[in-house]
């Protein structure tokens, strides 16, 4: 399945070269001139990645960042920083604001191709794993995934969307099964990981399958 870039950059030149790149490599790239253009096309279809500047007129790099990482829906996007701000107090502040790499410009291309196939291969290994989670899970109660027992101190709707999680769908996935709205999910994952202070919802689909 070809994997959806988002490349958010306010140099048009730039932000065209990167995009190009991507594509020859096989990419299905979309591009934004900044950080509030890349919130709508988010909004319109969730990226495998995201290569995005810092320095942005309105929402920069840092601060789109870091609502990324705060949102259920998009706190497991990788973001790859490709910026001119090359100081240490640059890569820290990007690293504390969640994202997986940090590349400088001008940039190298096969440097920004390797550093995405490493990031997309990681992904594809953690997916694999919450899938053998789920067999052994199964294989071993004899039963259906839905035998997952539940976690005390979470409510039942907060362990229905856990499972749901655990078995590797997506928020909308969810919401259709539950028949509720997309952000009601979003809630009672945010829930969880607060009450049991789990990181994500890989953590989500090991504690629970482990049970």
């Amino acid at each position: 399945m070809t994997k959806r870039l988002l490349v958010i950059d306010d140099e048009a030149k730039l932000l065209k070269a990167v995009a190009v790149t991507l594509q020859k490599e096989g990419y299905e790239v979309a591009t934004a001139r900044g950080g509030s253009e890349a919130l709508v096309r988010i909004a319109e279809t969730m990226p495998d990645l995201i290569v995005c500047d810092i320095r942005m007129p309105g929402l920069d790099g840092y601060e789109l960042a870091r609502s990324l990482r705060s949102h259920p829906r998009t706190e497991l996007v990788p973001i790859v920083f490709l910026t001119a701000k090359d100081e240490r107090r640059d890569r820290l502040a990007g690293l504390e604001a969640g994202v997986d790499a940090y590349l400088t410009k001008p940039f190298d291309p096969e440097e920004l191709l390797v550093v995405i196939r490493n990031i997309l291969h990681r992904l594809e290994r953690t997916s694999a794993e919450i899938s053998r989670l789920v067999n052994t899970a199964t294989r071993f109660r004899g039963g259906a995934p839905s035998d997952i027992v539940p976690v005390p101190d979470l409510t039942e709707a907060e362990n229905r969307v856990g499972r749901l999680v655990a078995l590797g769908l997506s928020n909308k996935e969810i919401a259709a099964e539950l028949g509720v709205s997309v952000r009601t999910v979003e809630g009672h994952i945010s829930n969880i990981l607060g009450k049991k202070g789990w990181g994500n919802r890989v953590d989500i689909a090991r504690h629970l399958l482990s049970r």
